[in-house]
C-alpha cells in the first residue's frame, strides 16, 4: 500500500495499512507519534476499549498513582509543566494520555471497540493477516504495545467461583458497589493493594487482609508541585528538562544494590526503619518482614499502607487461604471469617501473556509455542520466526528501578531503525537472525546473575514458569537505549518480493519521501 504524507486521506482504508498497532498505552500512542514524525500516515491503532490509555485508563481504584516521578514518567518529546505532584496519581496520567493523542493527531487512526482475536503472518503475500471484533484486516508491519499490565492475575482459591457475596479484581474495580460498613477480604499485598488498601480501610467494618509474601515498602517522597514551579516549567522548558535529568539519574543509582547483594542491605535497613516507625506492634510488625533480600520481588513505595494495618478494624491473615465458601472464606488454620465481598489484588499476567497464544509466525506457530513458557526476543522487541513483528515491553525491558516509558522510546527508536532498513532496501520483510537473539538472551541471562533477581531468595513474577527471569533488563536503562538505537544490519535478515518499493528519503526534508519499485 502506498503511503501519503497527506493527512486528509483515509487512514488505514478498509482492508488494512503499512503499520498495524495494537493498544492506545504510552507504547502504542508513542510508536504512533514516532511514525507521524518520520511522515508516515498509513497506519491504524486497535484498540479494544472505547478510549485510549492503556494501563492507565483500566486502573481506576482509589489511590491509583505512580511509583515514577511524573516528570520523568511521560514521552521525553512531551513534556508536561502542570503536573500537580511529584507523583502523579491515575486521572492525571490518563489525562495526559488523551491529551498525546489528541495534540498529535493520533485520533483519527485510532478503531475503538477493535478487540484484536488473531494476528497471523502470510508468508505468500508478505504481510499480517489480523483477525479483530470488527472485522479483518492486514498490515505489513505489525507493533504488539499491548502493555505487560494489561491482564489480570486471577488466583486459582477452591470454592472461589462459589462466593456468593461481591467480587472484582483490582484492575477491575467496580465503583458501583458501595464498600461503606462491609466486611471485605482483600486477597494479595502487591502494589495496587498498598495502595487501594489505606483508602478503603476507614469505609469498610471489617478487613481481613489475606497476604502470602509481605513486600519491601520505602517512603513515598511525595509533594505537591507549586503553582510558582509550573509556572516555571512552562517558561523555562528546559529547567523542566533538567529535572527530567536529575531524577532519571539519581534512579539510575537505583540499580546498584539490586546488582549487588553487598549493597543492598543498605536499602533494607531504610525499609525497616520505616516499618518500625509505622507498625509499633511487634506481633504485627513480625508479619511484615519479608524473607528474602529486597529487590527480589518489586519494591513497593508508601506512606500510608503499614499505618493503615494498624487500625483496629483491619486483620493481617498470613496462614493461607483453604477455601472460599458461599458466605466466607476459610484459612488453614481452619478459622472461618464472614466477608460480604472479595477484592482481589492479586496483579497481572506478565510472563504468560495472552496475546502470546494469539500470534501466529512464519511456520504457523504461535509465540506461545515457540516460546514454551520462556519468552525471549531480540531486544526484547524482534523474534525470530515472526517477520514485521515489533512488541514494546517484550521479554526483558521492565526495569526495578527507573522508567518504563523510557525503554518503550528507546525500543521505539529501535522499531524505526529498523522499518528504516527495510524500507530503504525495498524489503518486504524485517527479522531478526536467531543467533542473534540467542546470543542476545543468553548475554542478558549471564548478567542476570548473581542480581538480587535471581538470587534474593524469592519466588517473584519477573520469573518465568522455567525459573529464568524473562521480564526485567539487569543493567543501566541507558546501555540498553544506546544499543537499540544502534541497528546492526547484520543480526537482522531481509526479505524481498519483485515488485516492491522502496522509499527514497529527501535528505534536505527527512519527513518526506518517494517510492521507487524494486
Amino acid at each position: 500500500m502506498s503511503q501519503s504524507n497527506d493527512s486528509s486521506q483515509p487512514v488505514g482504508g478498509a482492508a488494512g495499512a503499512r503499520v498495524a498497532i495494537i493498544g492506545s498505552g504510552f507504547g502504542g500512542l508513542g510508536a504512533a507519534i514516532r511514525l507521524k514524525q518520520q511522515g508516515v500516515e498509513d497506519f491504524v491503532i486497535f484498540e479494544r476499549a472505547t478510549d485510549v490509555g492503556g494501563t492507565w485508563r483500566d486502573n481506576t481504584y482509589p489511590g491509583c498513582a505512580c511509583d515514577v516521578e511524573s516528570h520523568l514518567y511521560s514521552f521525553s518529546f512531551a513534556p508536561n509543566p502542570d503536573w500537580s505532584r511529584s507523583f502523579s496519581h491515575q486521572p492525571e496520567i490518563w489525562d495526559y494520555l488523551k491529551r498525546c493523542a489528541r495534540d498529535f493527531g493520533l485520533l483519527p487512526h485510532i478503531r475503538f471497540r477493535h478487540e484484536v482475536r488473531e494476528a497471523a503472518w502470510d508468508e505468500a503475500a508478505q504481510h499480517w493477516r489480523i483477525e479483530t471484533s470488527q472485522g479483518s484486516y492486514t498490515a505489513s508491519m505489525l507493533v504488539m504495545a499491548s502493555g505487560a499490565l494489561s491482564e489480570p492475575a486471577m488466583p486459582q482459591i477452591p470454592g472461589l467461583e462459589s462466593f456468593r457475596g461481591k467480587t472484582f479484581h483490582s484492575a477491575r474495580w467496580d465503583h458501583d458497589y458501595d464498600l461503606k460498613g462491609r466486611r471485605v477480604a482483600v486477597i494479595g499485598t502487591g502494589a495496587s493493594a498498598v495502595q487501594f488498601v489505606p483508602e478503603i480501610q476507614p469505609l469498610v467494618a471489617r478487613l481481613h487482609l489475606f497476604q502470602r509474601t509481605p513486600p519491601w515498602i520505602l517512603p513515598r517522597r511525595d509533594r505537591a508541585l507549586g503553582a510558582r514551579e509550573r509556572q516555571l516549567f512552562r517558561r523555562f522548558p528546559a529547567a523542566q528538562r533538567a529535572e527530567r535529568a536529575a531524577i532519571y539519574l539519581f534512579r539510575e543509582l537505583f540499580l546498584l544494590p539490586f546488582r549487588h547483594l553487598r549493597l543492598a542491605g543498605l536499602v533494607e535497613r531504610m525499609a525497616r526503619r520505616h516499618l518500625e516507625r509505622s507498625v509499633p506492634d511487634p506481633s504485627l510488625r513480625a508479619k511484615l518482614v519479608p524473607g528474602y533480600a529486597i529487590g527480589c520481588k518489586r519494591v513497593l513505595i508508601s506512606n500510608d499502607y503499614l499505618p493503615s494495618l494498624t487500625r483496629s478494624n483491619v486483620e493481617v491473615v498470613t496462614e493461607g487461604i483453604a477455601e472460599v465458601r458461599p458466605h466466607s472464606i476459610l484459612d488453614r488454620a481452619g478459622v472461618e471469617r464472614p466477608v460480604d465481598a472479595i477484592i482481589l489484588g492479586t496483579g497481572f499476567r506478565v510472563t504468560d501473556q495472552p496475546f502470546a497464544k494469539h500470534v501466529r509466525g512464519r511456520d504457523g506457530r504461535t509465540l506461545s509455542e515457540v516460546w514454551g513458557g520462556s519468552p525471549q526476543a531480540y531486544l526484547g522487541t524482534t523474534v525470530a520466526g515472526f517477520p514485521n513483528l515489533f512488541i514494546l515491553l517484550g521479554p526483558n525491558t521492565g526495569l526495578g528501578h527507573n522508567s518504563v516509558v523510557f525503554m518503550i522510546e528507546a525500543q521505539i527508536e529501535h522499531v524505526m531503525a529498523a522499518l528504516g532498513h527495510a524500507w530503504r532496501h525495498g524489503a518486504s520483510a524485517i527479522e531478526p537472525r536467531a543467533e542473534a537473539q540467542a546470543a542476545f538472551v543468553a548475554a542478558v541471562q549471564r548478567r542476570m546473575e548473581g542480581t538480587v533477581w535471581t538470587a534474593g531468595g524469592c519466588a517473584s513474577w519477573y520469573l518465568d514458569p522455567t525459573g529464568r527471569n524473562s521480564t526485567l533488563w539487569p543493567d543501566f536503562s541507558w546501555r540498553f537505549s544506546r544499543r537499540a538505537a544502534r541497528l546492526n544490519p547484520d543480526e537482522y535478515r531481509l526479505s524481498f518480493t519483485p515488485g516492491a518499493t522502496r522509499q527514497v528519503f529527501n535528505r534536505h526534508e527527512p519527513t518526506r519521501y518517494r517510492e521507487e519499485t524494486v
